[in-house]
């Protein structure tokens, strides 16, 4: 059962909130970064995230179409056949949606997902992600109810993101500025909209400070303390304990004092792209500045196909990728944990 099941899905949540460590949820392109992914992920005997951005699914979907969804979906596929080679389980999600993007994106495969239920069949993703961060809180939170019950019906755990997280992904941008840190009071509005599981059960991507993409240290301030404010918040008013699983945006770049804090705090899951980006890209460089003349017909020479070849170097990049997966499931206290 390499791809969790809806039940083992959430038992795979609730361990991690109770052992106090989160999954690496790692963004991929491709079927080698799958790969890169999955044996991180095995060598670390974790289990973990598999996801795809809008960005993402487009670029699978080949640059002839760049639909969104036959790329998802085709991924997913792909996953759920290769995944069987690995001994750890794996839950598929998909990343950051905007609104201009649910009708092509989330909503349909949401349908895919209902058509394999009705059918007795488990959905083809086990999440999705709502980034409702660029609306209002009002009409983030209106969205998010009409997810929630559709992804409930269909077995499936919807991701929140209440407030922005700075930086820019897939087309999505905020300043870097006092308004990336959630209240108590946007904790509270979500509870009130989306309940504490009686609804279907949701994953919170909380902001405290969180920047996606690449910033030095200094440039961003932190403050993960935050998501312990925001459960007693919450816990006050509703008397259930800790009620939020929090997902942590904009990992990359984040100090292992910092992750700590917010594993202690009730992080479920951690969103890694750009830090497994440079790691797939790196070895790839490397060889062809090392390799120049072989990967290149220069002055009217042949290049050597053994060096050209993209198994070489692609190797290269799915060893290097995996590494560093394995590394965010030592950060994340996630190595070990695997289910079986």
């Amino acid at each position: 059962m390499p791809i969790a099941t809806p039940e083992v899905y959430n038992e795979m949540l609730d361990r991690a909130k109770a052992g106090k460590f989160a999954y690496p949820a790692i963004n991929v392109t491709s079927s080698q970064t799958l790969h890169a992914a999955l044996r991180g992920f095995a060598e670390a005997e974790s289990d973990g995230i598999i996801q795809i951005s809008t960005g993402g699914a487009e670029f699978l979907g080949g640059q002839h179409s760049k639909d969104m969804v036959t790329g998802a979906v085709a991924l997913a596929e792909f996953a759920h056949i290769v995944a069987k080679k690995y001994d750890i389980t794996v839950a598929l999600h998909t990343d950051h949606c905007p609104k201009d993007k649910l009708d092509g994106y989330v909503r349909p495969l949401l349908a895919v997902s209902e058509e394999r239920v009705a059918r007795g069949e488990n959905p083809l993703f086990q999440s999705h992600m709502w980034d409702g961060s660029a609306e209002t809180l009002a009409d983030n939170l209106s969205i998010a109810q009409e997810l929630l019950e559709r992804a409930r019906a269909a077995k499936i755990i919807l991701e929140v993101e209440i407030t922005p997280t700075g930086g820019e992904e897939d087309g999505v941008s905020h300043e870097i500025n006092d308004s990336l840190y959630t209240t108590v009071d946007d904790a509270i509005r979500t509870v009130e909209a989306l309940g504490l599981g009686e609804k279907g059960r949701y994953l919170l991507a909380a902001s405290f400070g969180n920047v996606h993409g690449v910033y030095k240290p200094g440039n961003v301030v932190l403050r993960p303390d935050l998501l312990k404010e925001l459960n007693e918040g919450v816990a006050a008013k509703y008397g259930k304990a800790s009620p939020f699983d929090f997902v942590f945006h904009g990992g990359s770049g984040s100090s292992e004092e910092e992750i700590a804090i917010a594993l202690d705090n009730g992080v479920v899951k951690m969103n890694i792209d750009t830090d497994t980006q440079y790691a797939f890209t790196r070895p790839v460089a490397d060889h062809m500045f090392k390799n120049y003349d072989g990967v290149l017909k220069v002055d009217g020479e042949v290049g050597s196909k053994k060096t050209y070849d993209p198994r070489t170097w692609g190797k290269l990049a799915e060893a290097s990728m995996a590494a560093r997966v394995t590394e965010a499931c030592a950060n994340l206290r996630s190595t070990g944990t695997k289910i079986k």
